[in-house]
């Protein structure tokens, strides 16, 4: 299969890719329902290993998409999720702020984007369910959702769009020996490249 053209891409400037981790039970999977699709469900269904959806949003004149990672928050599925952080350029780290041991447990969450996720990766603390009454609802009002991502895409896009126009700091220049100042002989050509 060919690779995609430039037109095939023509429908976003950057693509981002986020990704939802906090302990099981904490909302990741209402937060990013209620983003994506502006739903919200009052069911509780465990996220298996894991699911993500897409939104394109537009920021400061450009087409963002995110891509949307969310994750299971149970124990056995650690080893699944520590593979998606590799490539992602943003992680929400959500609490439960009616839990403290959530709260208390982003500690162990950070650490594994230590361990995991690039050195440059954008973070965000999340706390959800500030509207929660007896019912165990999360993210049903909406309050700050939609500012959470916009605002954490808005940093990534910041910094890729710097690194877009910084100069290569790192090439390698072939058959170009360095040559001592005033130094004008000619490089040593290489017996396997042409006389």
């Amino acid at each position: 299969m060919a690779a995609p053209t430039a037109r095939a891409r023509a429908d976003y400037d950057y693509l981002i890719k986020l990704l939802l981790i906090g302990d099981s039970g904490v909302g990741k999977s209402c937060l990013l329902l209620r983003f994506s699709d502006g739903s919200f469900t009052t069911s509780f269904i465990t996220t298996i290993g894991i699911d993500f959806k897409i939104r394109t949003i537009e920021l400061d004149g450009k087409r963002i998409k995110l891509q949307i990672w969310d994750t299971a928050g149970q124990e056995r599925f650690r080893t699944i999720t520590t593979a998606y952080y590799r490539g992602a350029m943003g992680i929400l780290l959500v609490y439960d702020v009616t839990d403290e041991s959530s709260f208390n447990n982003i500690r162990n969450w950070i650490r594994n984007i230590e361990q995991h996720a690039s050195d440059n990766v954008n973070k965000i603390l999340v706390g959800n369910k500030a509207d929660m009454d007896e019912s165990k609802r999360s993210a049903k009002t909406n309050l700050n959702v939609e500012q959470v991502f916009f605002s954490i895409a808005r940093d990534i896009k910041q910094r890729l769009a710097e690194s877009d126009n910084k100069p290569e700091e790192r090439t390698i220049k072939i058959n170009k020996p360095e040559q001592a100042a005033g130094d004008n002989k000619a490089p040593e050509r290489s017996a396997c490249c042409g006389s």
